[in-house]
């Protein structure tokens, strides 16, 4: 695999509907460097759960699929897979019924610490192949890379959030009106925010950066000057 410019991870955290997908997947790609969703490794448990039967609040049932899942994600920003017994469920997990219930199975201690260990290897691997990574999710900066040589929380107006979520899943197919994106996207946060383990919040020295005005290039050049402010390209960062 070849050496990128990006030394280090850089981490992107995030409610829903502020870009952190789109931008980290180009963020990386301009970097030659690795990318990771972990919210798509929650969403893949999630519908190994539901495809399960299991209720959803049965922590103990819910770990034990979390642990025997066979789950593999892509870390090539350009061709995203994430797969489930070896089927690409990368459409599948985007749906409106992993949608309502990601919440409930991200907020398993159990499945958390798994899947947090699980992802602190992918970053350190992938580091070691490529020279750096863009993680993206809610708890990066604070819980699965506090010593990222960048965090960057993403922001933007709930209005804002929800149209983009809602032109989002129109582009997927899905028909789903703006008020009700906009009262998903606020159930979504109340839940990430509140939960016991890992809840969503910005790590004490990330940036703060508001999207809502910002079309993608100019969140990515905003980025890029952080990155050249701690010279993260092209030299050895720690992490």
């Amino acid at each position: 695999m070849q050496l990128g410019e990006l030394r280090g991870v850089i981490a992107l955290d995030g409610p829903s509907g502020t870009g952190k997908s789109t931008v980290a997947r180009r963020l990386a790609d301009a970097l030659g460097a690795g990318y990771l969703d972990t919210g798509a490794m929650y969403r893949a448990v999630t519908l190994a759960v539901l495809r399960s039967g299991v209720a959803t609040d049965d922590e103990e049932a819910v770990l034990s699929i979390a642990e025997n899942v066979d789950l593999k994600v892509s870390t090539d920003p350009n061709h995203q897979e994430t797969l489930l017994g070896g089927d690409n469920v990368g459409t599948e997990i985007r749906g409106q019924a992993v949608t309502l219930a990601v919440s409930a199975v991200s907020a398993v201690g159990g499945v958390r610490t798994l899947l947090v260990a699980r992802q602190m290897r992918i970053i350190a691997q992938v580091c070691e192949e490529r020279g750096g990574i863009v993680v993206e999710g809610r708890d990066i900066g604070t819980v699965v890379a506090p010593d990222a040589a960048l965090k960057v929380y993403l922001t933007a107006s709930a209005d804002a959030r929800a149209l983009r979520r809602s032109l989002q899943d129109s582009a997927s197919g899905r028909d789903v009106s703006v008020d009700d994106t906009r009262k998903d996207v606020n159930r979504r946060d109340q839940l990430d925010s509140g939960r016991a383990v890992s809840p969503m919040q910005p790590a004490d020295d990330a940036v703060w950066l508001d999207t809502t005005d910002l079309d993608l290039q100019g969140v990515l050049d905003e980025i890029m000057v952080l990155v050249d402010e701690r010279d993260l390209r092209g030299v050895a960062a720690g992490w």
